[in-house]
């Protein structure tokens, strides 16, 4: 357990707070990038408690504006994208990409009111098929070469979906490597669908036809070992099997609120939560194939189906029980919410409240990666705090090329000798790779 002001600590991230300041030091994803094909030319984004407006100039580039006109409070997202900037259609001020205001059509001839008039202006940039957005102080941090950013944009599918809850307790669903057992457990081994829930309905390696359903069913109590690493944590999962064999399955926690997991013997899964305010977030994930190029129209089409637009909102949520069936969770699902495991991760999320009450909570051996984790975040809170530079994956752009991977992926392996499989598991993906993935 801990306390309320603690609690408050490492979840609320307005402008101010503790949480806030250390999220504000890092390149977040803010929208996707086929939201600016859409019907209107200016996206409005909440990041982080703050409103703004996004948009695309003549130029091409990406312009991350305060949404409301500091005149009359006119919202920004109705705007007119002109002369290089944004045009509040209420009396026709005019703030370029800088925020700054250029014009004020109905004040008198030589008015120089607007030169002291600016909005704020983030930098946003676009990194395979997400624009990510910088709302702190300084220059941006370099992004790591990670292999979601490294890959070509062929091989990578980027998705978000809106939960409501807190971006912390979204984050620690994905590094408890127990909870798959049960939240996640199918009552049957096939799975005749292509969906999003492969990951638990896959093989567990190449060298085995061991369904993962079976797996995690029949070992809920695996052995976990967390270290920390140049880019937050890994993870390493470790379930006995009756062979003497053992399955190992490497997933991470990516600072400050990432997760990347295996989602096949292909693919993998990196995953921002990212506050829209204290009380709703944001997943966006970014799908990385280290074989084929994606089929990027199928795998939206799939995931539409899930969710309705514009705001990413799933079909599935508290409103409906999240398609709570009594007859599936006998006979199909242990959850009986379907079969996309990401419905079953939202209903445990949102379940636990708008923002999770940790002083009633009881931590147990299995939530390892979690309190390491927290005991991360809080250290960097503290040094943020002190405007401190030495935050994890803050680091030059020289060094953030260094920092690959990272490794995500199941194996097996004889007991004894567990160590050094996963990393041989990803070298002969890696291997095979058509796109430079090396480490």
């Amino acid at each position: 357990m801990m306390s309320r002001e603690r609690n408050d600590e490492i979840t609320r991230v307005g402008p101010g707070t503790p949480a806030g300041t250390l999220l504000r030091r890092y390149w977040l994803p803010a929208a996707l990038t086929v939201e600016l094909d859409g019907p209107r030319p200016v996206v409005p984004v909440t990041l982080l408690g703050e409103r703004l407006a996004l948009f695309r100039g003549a130029d091409g580039g990406l312009s991350l504006v305060e949404r409301h006109c500091p005149h009359r409070g006119a919202d920004l997202c109705f705007g007119r994208v002109e002369d290089g900037g944004i045009r509040c259609p209420f009396h026709g001020w005019h703030f370029d990409a800088s925020g700054q205001c250029t014009e004020q059509p109905a004040e008198p001839a030589g008015s120089r009111m607007h030169e002291k008039i600016r909005i704020a202006a983030y930098p946003a940039v676009e990194r395979n098929g997400i624009v990510w957005a910088y709302l702190g102080p300084g220059e941006p941090p370099a992004f790591p070469a990670f292999d979601c950013f490294r890959a070509p944009e062929s091989h990578v599918f980027a998705f978000k979906g809106l939960w409501e809850c807190n971006w912390l307790q979204a984050l620690e669903v994905g590094i408890d490597p127990a909870h798959a057992s049960f939240l996640h457990r199918f009552l049957q081994d096939e799975d005749p669908k292509e969906s999003y829930g492969r990951q638990f309905r896959d093989t567990a390696a190449s060298t085995t036809d061991l369904p993962m359903t079976r797996l995690l069913r029949e070992v809920p109590n695996p052995e976990l070992q967390v270290e920390e690493t140049d880019y937050g944590l890994r993870i390493v999962a470790l379930r006995d099997l009756p062979d003497g064999q053992r399955h190992v399955r490497v997933t991470n926690q990516v600072f400050p609120c990432a997760i990347t997991i295996p989602i096949s013997n292909e693919m993998t899964i990196t995953q921002w939560h990212v506050p829209v305010d204290d009380e709703t977030c944001y997943w966006f994930s970014m799908f990385t194939s280290f074989g084929q190029a994606v089929d990027k129209r199928k795998m939206r089409e799939q995931r539409l189906k899930e969710h309705s637009l514009p705001d990413y909102r799933p079909l599935k949520n508290r409103h409906n029980d999240y398609g709570y069936d009594r007859r599936e969770q006998e006979t199909l699902t242990y959850t009986g919410m379907g079969l996309d495991i990401n419905v079953h991760d939202q209903w445990a999320c949102e379940s636990m409240g708008r923002i999770q009450d940790r002083t009633r909570e009881h931590l147990a051996s299995s939530d390892a990666a979690i309190v390491r984790y927290r005991r991360l975040l809080r250290a960097a809170i503290a040094a943020a705090a002190e405007g401190r530079d030495d935050l994890p994956l803050v680091v030059p752009a020289e060094r953030a090329q260094t920092i690959r991977g990272p490794v995500a992926v199941d194996a097996i392996a004889p007991a004894e000798a567990w160590q050094d499989s996963w990393r041989e598991r990803d070298a002969e993906r890696r291997a095979a790779c058509d796109w430079d993935c090396a480490l």
